[in-house]
């Protein structure tokens, strides 16, 4: 069930997915695409609040991790620790650092090289290889607590490749039946269905959400403005989504799910009495059809910049043009199967979901209707148009170690004819 509200709300909501592009490890996903299968919701817990749990187990608490990088000359490879970490009864205050060692071991081993001889001119121009600010990152965090229901989060995140400073407020408010969060960031990082990233110069959303009911109503609704020219980091020649085009938004959405089990073992056995699962939301085994179906609506009070004026060909910026309302109606179906409890150290797990999507019931029988004759520019721009089916398959292979994350393998050869992706998810 939790797989089919993400894959809802990816197609009309801000969602927080995880991406190691952020110091905080999360970014927003561009609303109305649909979400990638190797893509998961983001934690609750903020990347320096996972790392006094992690630093333990490595040297002088420095953490070794893969973050892809716009930049090539910077790899991947990077180094993580905590450096402030304070806590107060209604606040905490915390940093964290990232190094990229790649860039300066080549430009040093360039440097000695090249020198004829190596004396103290080379000596000073080696050294300032180590302070080249382009290979530095920082993150600083801070949340305020106004009272047990209020609270604050300010972030500032500093990348040494870039000019401009990342920069957020967060406003938390808990009602009675309710979630309020209030967000602004500049600018904000947002991430495609293609994996291609974006950065929105100024980014408001205000989001109301009734509470997560374990199975039945659910509804929600908000505003979102950009404002500014996105701009793709890791990508080029790219039409940027509509959706991060300058303008305001207000959406509403309500959706029904419900839960049908085949099977379920919830009783316990004598061999796993004394153990605890490692996810609480793996440890019955069961078999179950699930669905999910709904409604929304979405109406740009303010359409921002004319498309047309961008320099485009102007059947090209005709088909790519914003409405100002538009309504859907869209579904998902799953069928899950899964043995094991994920409670031993190895093998209890074998995990099968069969998922359908359908995020856009308009444009799939305009698709129906148009005998699939659809031009290719009309699937780019519009792809929730087509139905995707996901397969997911999952196992435990690993052994898990003291306060150490199992991986699990995840085969994923869906989404109507994409290629096998094979990926490690902790």
């Amino acid at each position: 069930m939790a797989k089919l509200r993400t894959a809802i709300d990816s197609s009309f909501w801000d969602l927080n997915i995880s991406s190691p592009q952020n110091l905080d490890g999360w970014a927003k996903f561009v609303p109305g695409d649909p979400i990638p299968l190797d893509a998961s919701v983001s934690s609750r817990l903020y990347r320096h609040q996972q790392l006094p749990h992690i630093t333990p187990h490595f040297p002088f608490g420095i953490i070794p991790s893969s973050v892809p990088s716009p930049k090539k000359e910077h790899g991947s490879f990077s180094l993580q620790s905590l450096l402030l970490d304070f806590t107060g009864p209604r606040w905490w205050l915390a940093a964290t650092g990232q190094f990229r060692p790649r860039k300066m071991i080549v430009d040093i081993k360039n440097e000695i090289c090249n020198a004829a001889e190596f004396n103290l001119s080379t000596a000073k121009s080696v050294a300032k290889h180590f302070i080249d600010k382009s290979l530095f990152s920082y993150g600083l965090n801070s949340q305020f607590a106004l009272s047990p229901s209020t609270s604050v989060l300010f972030g500032l995140e500093g990348h040494g490749e870039k000019e401009k400073h990342r920069k957020k407020v967060v406003f938390f408010q808990e009602l009675s039946d309710h979630d309020l969060t209030v967000e602004a960031a500049w600018p904000q990082l947002f991430v495609d269905h293609k994996g291609r990233y974006w950065d929105v110069p100024e980014s408001i959303s205000v989001d109301l959400a009734s509470l997560v009911a374990r199975r039945g109503l659910r509804y929600r609704f908000g505003m979102h403005k950009n404002n500014g020219s996105p701009q793709a980091t890791n990508a080029t020649d790219s039409d940027t989504p509509l959706s991060l085009l300058p303008g305001l938004c207000a959406k509403a959405s309500v959706t029904y799910d419900k839960i049908k089990y085949l099977w379920r073992n919830t009783e316990t056995e004598e061999e796993y009495k004394d153990l605890f699962p490692h996810d609480q939301g793996l440890m019955v085994p069961h078999e179950a059809v699930s669905g999910i179906i709904g409604s929304s609506c979405a109406s740009w009070i303010w359409n921002g910049k004319n498309l047309i004026d961008t320099g485009e060909d102007p059947a090209v910026s005709k088909r790519r043009k914003r409405s100002r309302f538009n309504a859907e109606i869209f579904g998902s179906v799953c069928y899950t199967f899964q043995q094991g409890r994920f409670s031993k150290k190895f093998g209890d797990l074998t995990r099968v979901d069969a998922r359908l999507d359908i995020s856009s019931a308009s444009g799939l029988a305009k698709k129906i209707l148009n005998g699939f004759k659809s031009s290719s520019a009309d699937i780019i721009e519009q792809p929730s148009a087509s139905p995707r089916l996901n397969l997911i398959f999952q196992q435990q292979v690993q052994l898990y170690f003291e306060q150490i994350p199992e991986f699990r393998l995840i085969l994923c050869p869906g989404n109507m004819g994409s290629p096998l992706k094979i990926s490690f998810a902790a």
